[in-house]
């Protein structure tokens, strides 16, 4: 593996680069433990400073020279020592060699692992820092003894101590993205960030070992990790000098805290020796935390775990499991969480006899969306006869892990255990959720009609019917679903559960339909009772959050969107291989992403929902369509009709719903390939189908679309005559007097601005989008508004709308609309050459040197482009060359 490039630590190189250059004379010190990236931050640091102004020396000391005198300065000092000094003499030699080779320059010392000094090293460094204003930055390892003139730079005020935090789990995410070459996926990501703590050398040799021992997975670019995890014989040792020798107590101390954590101190205490859990705490194996009310242990890095895990005798750890299940059954088993670890420690320990307690164990860890997990504990739970109840969770979790045909089977093989009517409903709900989205049934719908109809409880009808309704919904039988749901909601017998399906079922209906404040309001109401369904029916959270995502996708709601994206769900959603809500809501950021024209964000979460969602019939057209979106907005157009293609290919009737996203993908990927045409052709029959279908807030998307492809003013061409020469911008006013929420509003107000090619107006429309963070959409109109100045020879409205516009685009990454194309005026290659140099602060005469071109020649060239992009001059420039072509 190759040496990565500096990630993250911006704050903490900012301040080290201005601390050697300020001329305060005042240093600072990084703290840290070993790998956390003390010594490369240095590095860095120094490699950035101006060493024609500055004397920077690099010294890093090490166990070798740390009895030598001066070995720790040995690179900064000259080779031969005056013979017959004392010990102050040598001193003084010392500090006037350095100021004879900083010749006049201010000094910068810099030393990595300055606790590892030799003792006239560090006297050395504290006297260049005390007498003579040199400026000292160091790093020094936590917990090591240092050396007390090290130690006095920062008691007597001469450098500023400060401790190296982990790594984030974004600065992680971009190392694993160098290590791996490829993007990862944020599961993966956060799960190595958690077992390594932020700190980097413990991620590389985790990385190292997952990588030789095959554990990445890599689809659709994105490297996925499967959570099997080989230690490097090199970790493992680094990790048992870390722990050192054990006695048996201490020993079985930390074997509980690691097959137990979090584990409470009394109950710790009481499985073992309070004096053995008092030196597990002193030699910092264990830690001891306040949670709820409670004082828990764990270990002190989770490393450690993995190893003692792997060292403990299966005997022992199969005796200890078993010990830590008894003791918390002993106590009650008071805590929330207590009934799932009890399960899984009976489980691993074979001491699992209580086919209930497995169950109810995975229901929980389903609850929790732990797919994994909740189907080992049902499958546990049916081979020790746990009956329908085992065989009904674990076709669910088969159902969710992209096993469908197994789960099918299953299913069958209990069928005449489903001898009451409530049996029979749960058994056609899960049957009919496997055929209908695990196998693409078209006909599971009318099947399970069929089926309700026969059992005589209204309850049990009702179940069986919300699953029916929003099956329906989503094969856009949208009047028979609405009917359905309102039929459950009029029955007080249905079960909370199936009420909640319905009304999440009409919430995705509004937002549809453009019904936004009517949405939330369901979504709300189904939201408030999740702790009456989450155990019953935990999936019913992704029905939830489709509906809440696609009312935030329409309205425009970034923020809402952030909001989903951070919320607790979504953490459940990736570390619990939940795969369905991990990659609805990756396809959720992508599409924020694209709202604000972050287009290598909106790339990257597309594809990491493509791989997360490879085997998937649901969302997986959805996500292929966003990545066509993705690649669009950058102009990749061979990339975009590949994915516009995979959406096609993954595409299933049972998700004809979805339509309106991936129709609206398809027309940006025409207007890419500069089929504006194609385009507007794929938009005004999108148009017509959603008015068809009453999807208006989904029409108020595509309308824009074509307003943005510069088609306000055109007629609609309804088919039959339907109010005949209505223009895309008329149509947007109508629906912006009938919706809900301010979007529609701006939207209409585009509309009636490029329709009118009003400048005035097409600048307020931009005010509006920037006002919601839709960056992409802001700059398209102020790139109308500038187009419009230039027309009426506007000088000062052209200078401000290049300057908006170059304020938005600066959000932006790669970008290539048709609407910023169809406003910039075409420079020929000499023309931009000329202009980018100008825009740089490049002199006229030196650009003609570089060119051999007179300077009159460069001065003429300049004008046309200042004519071309309706600029006053040279300042204006970088902000109007922005929207310039690059062809």
């Amino acid at each position: 593996m190759s040496p990565w490039r500096f990630v993250g630590r911006a704050a903490e190189l900012n301040r080290l680069i201005s601390t050697a250059t300020g001329g305060s004379g005042r240093g600072l010190i990084f703290s840290g433990s070993a790998g956390i990236g003390k010594s490369r931050l240095l590095r860095e640091g120094v490699a950035a400073l101006p060493t024609d102004r500055l004397a920077v020396w690099t010294a890093s000391a090490n166990i070798a020279t740390a009895s030598l005198p001066f070995g720790g300065m040995a690179q900064v000092l000259p080779t031969d020592q005056p013979p017959g000094l004392t010990a102050a003499g040598l001193l003084r030699w010392a500090v006037e060699a350095l100021n004879q080779q900083a010749a006049g320059r201010p000094i910068v010392l810099a030393i990595d692992d300055a606790h590892l000094l030799d003792p006239s090293s560090a006297a050395l460094t504290y006297l260049m820092a005390r007498d003579e204003g040199a400026t000292v930055l160091a790093t020094l390892r936590s917990g090591e003894q240092f050396p007390h003139p090290i130690r006095a730079l920062w008691t007597d005020d001469l450098v500023e101590l400060v401790e190296i935090e982990p790594m984030s789990v974004d600065d992680t995410s971009r190392l694993l993205v160098q290590m791996l070459e490829g993007d990862v996926d944020n599961a993966s990501a956060e799960r190595l960030w958690r077992l390594s703590e932020g700190n980097a050398l413990l991620l590389r040799e985790l990385v190292l070992a997952a990588k030789q021992a095959g554990e990445f997975t890599k689809s659709f670019g994105v490297h996925r990790w499967t959570g099997r995890l080989e230690l490097a014989p090199s970790l493992t040792d680094l990790i048992d000098t870390r722990i050192g020798q054990l006695t048996p107590g201490v020993r079985t101390v930390v074997e509980l805290a690691s097959l137990g954590e979090p584990i409470g101190i009394d109950l710790l205490i009481k499985a073992t020796d309070a004096a053995d859990v008092e030196i597990a705490e002193e030699r910092q194996l264990i830690r001891v935390v306040e949670s709820d009310r409670r004082s828990n242990a764990r270990l002190a890095h989770p490393l450690y775990g993995e190893v003692v895990r792997r060292r403990c005798p299966v005997t022992r750890k199969r005796r200890l499991e078993a010990q830590l299940a008894d003791l918390v059954e002993a106590a009650g088993a008071r805590r929330r969480d207590d009934l799932l670890r009890v399960a899984v420690w009976r489980l691993d320990s074979g001491t699992a006899q209580d086919p209930l307690q497995l169950l109810m164990a995975g229901g929980q860890a389903f609850a929790g969306f732990d797919v994994p997990l909740a189907t080992r504990l049902a499958r546990a739970a049916l081979d020790s006869g746990g009956g329908f109840g085992a065989a009904e969770l674990l076709s669910t979790m088969m159902m969710f892990g992209d096993q469908p045909a197994e789960a099918l089977h299953v299913l069958d093989t209990v069928e005449e255990q489903a001898t009451s009517n409530h049996f029979r409903a749960r058994w056609l709900v899960v049957r009919g959720l496997v055929r209908n989205w695990g196998l693409s049934r078209e006909s599971t719908p009318d099947e399970l009609a069929v089926e309700a109809k026969a059992l005589p409880d209204p309850a049990d009808q009702a179940r069986v019917r919300s699953f029916e309704a929003i099956m329906r919904l989503h094969k856009l039988e949208t009047a028979e679903a609405l009917r359905i749901a309102r039929s459950i909601l009029d029955r007080p017998a249905a079960p909370v559960s199936a009420r909640g399906l319905a009304q999440c079922m009409i919430a995705h209906l509004q937002a549809a339909q453009g019904e936004a404040r009517a949405s939330e309001r369901a979504v709300a109401s189904v939201q408030a009772d999740a702790p009456l369904w989450r155990t019953d029916m935990p999936y019913l959270q992704l029905a939830l959050e489709l509906a809440r995502g696609t009312r935030l996708a329409i309205a425009g709601d970034l923020a809402g969107i952030d909001a989903i994206v951070a919320d607790e769900f979504a953490d459940l959603a990736d570390a619990g291989d939940f795969r369905l809500g991990a990659g609805y809501l990756a396809i959720l950021r992508a599409q924020a992403a694209r709202l604000r024209g972050q287009t290598s964000e909106a790339l990257r979460t597309s594809l990491q929902a493509c791989a997360v969602l490879a085997t998937s019939r649901i969302y997986a057209s959805l996500a292929h369509a966003e990545r066509a979106q993705a690649h669009a907005l950058r102009g990749e157009v061979d990339e975009a009709r590949a994915a516009m293609a995979d959406s096609d290919e993954a595409h299933s009737p049972i998700m004809a719903i979805l339509y309106p996203w991936r129709e609206q993908a398809r027309a940006a990927v025409f207007a890419v390939a500069d089929d504006l045409p194609g385009a507007a052709d794929v938009l005004r029959k999108l148009v017509w189908r959603l008015r068809g279908d009453g999807f208006a807030g989904h029409e108020v998307l595509a309308l824009h679309d074509l307003v943005r492809l510069g088609r306000a003013g055109e007629a609609l061409d309804w088919p039959d005559d339907l109010d005949p020469g209505q223009t895309v911008a008329e149509r947007l006013a109508v629906l912006a007097n009938t919706l809900d929420g301010d979007l529609p509003g701006i939207m209409s107000a585009h509309a009636q601005a490029a329709a009118r090619r009003s400048g005035p107006d097409l600048m307020i429309a931009a005010d509006f989008f920037k006002a919601k963070g839709l960056w992409v959409y802001a700059a398209e109109a102020a790139a109308g508004a500038a187009g419009r100045f230039r027309e009426s020879r506007a000088a000062e409205p052209t200078t401000n709308a290049n300057r908006l516009m170059g304020e938005l685009l600066s959000h932006c990454d790669m970008l290539r609309t048709p609407a910023l194309g169809l406003s910039r005026p075409a420079l020929t290659d000499r023309e931009r050459q000329i202009a980018r140099l100008a825009a740089s602060g490049v002199s006229s005469r030196d650009i003609a040197a570089q060119f051999y071109l007179s300077t009159r020649t460069v001065e003429n060239h300049l004008q046309r482009v200042y004519a071309k992009l309706g600029v006053a001059g040279r300042g204006e420039l970088g902000a109007a060359l922005r929207m310039v072509p690059d062809s």
